[in-house]
């Protein structure tokens, strides 16, 4: 049997520094410590936090409530009104929000001061998107298609900015940006679309339609690893979900001549290689 990493499986840049941020925190206070939210999309790495005494908070009703103590805010990012009720109640702030993700807080910020609606192509429930339009006014808004757009009903001659989730489908955004009529609007496109995840889908998609069977390994709650496994499962029908090692049936690769292995990036490394041995080892 042939099996096939993907090199671009696993944490990305800014998972990596989330996670880093809050072991550093572990090691250099005594206060406690808290994440507004799982710090990332992967329930073996939140785990390990909770037994190190990493609290996570929930919600902003809860948020308030906590004083003389290290907040964590996660790699997606949040709204600025988040900031204030931390600065307010004079919490110790560790911004580790993903700096590809701060970078389109500015540029929302930027564009709604200067008089452009804002148009988000993403998943309005993430938190990464929640957090983006936190950054937006009234009449800054979420799409994931080209319906949505349509559905918006905007004027003729409307000043628009469009930016992307930075794990959105690049092809699908494309497709989205494509079928806005330019001649009606004075629209600004910003590819926010993270270069990681870019070159992550490419590579799962290359890998995908060359194999039997195809792994993608991440949390059920991460956005970018269900993105991975749509794509793989377009290019071979034995595409398989898992987020560790115990989810692997064996009798989906007893057969297979080729196995491709991908993961999403917030799936710790050494899950990755568990899977990548069991599956060279014993098949």
């Amino acid at each position: 049997m042939n099996v096939t990493v993907a090199k671009t499986a696993g944490f990305c840049f800014g998972v990596k520094r989330a996670v880093e941020k809050v072991y550093e925190q572990i090691q250099k206070t005594d206060k406690p410590i808290y994440t507004y939210g799982p710090i990332i999309h992967n329930e073996e790495v939140v785990k390990d936090l909770k037994k190190k005494g990493v609290e996570v908070i929930g919600s902003e009703e809860e948020l308030d409530r906590v004083r003389d103590c290290v907040v964590v805010i996660r790699s997606h990012g949040v709204g600025k009104h988040i900031y204030d009720i931390l600065e307010k109640n004079g919490v110790e702030i560790v911004d580790a929000t993903c700096p590809y993700v701060k970078k389109i807080h500015r540029v929302v910020a930027g564009e709604c001061a200067e008089g452009r609606r804002v148009i988000i192509v993403g998943d309005e429930s993430h938190p990464e998107v929640i957090g983006i339009k936190g950054w937006g006014n009234q009449d800054t808004k979420v799409i994931e298609n080209a319906e949505d757009f349509e559905k918006l009903g905007l004027p003729e001659g409307s000043r628009l900015c469009l930016v992307a989730q930075t794990t959105f489908n690049y092809k699908k955004f494309q497709d989205i940006v494509e079928k806005i009529p330019k001649t009606r609007y004075d629209i600004f496109v910003l590819n926010t679309i993270c270069n990681a995840t870019q070159e992550r889908q490419v590579e799962a998609k290359e890998i995908a339609s060359q194999v039997d069977v195809m792994l993608v390994i991440g949390g059920k709650n991460s956005s970018n690893t269900q993105k991975l496994y749509e794509i793989c499962r377009r290019e071979c029908n034995k595409t398989y979900y898992i987020q560790t090692l115990d989810d692997l049936n064996p009798e989906c690769i007893s057969s297979a001549c080729n196995v491709g292995i991908t993961a999403g990036a917030s799936t710790p490394n050494n899950i990755i290689e568990e899977v990548h041995t069991n599956v060279r080892v014993k098949f």
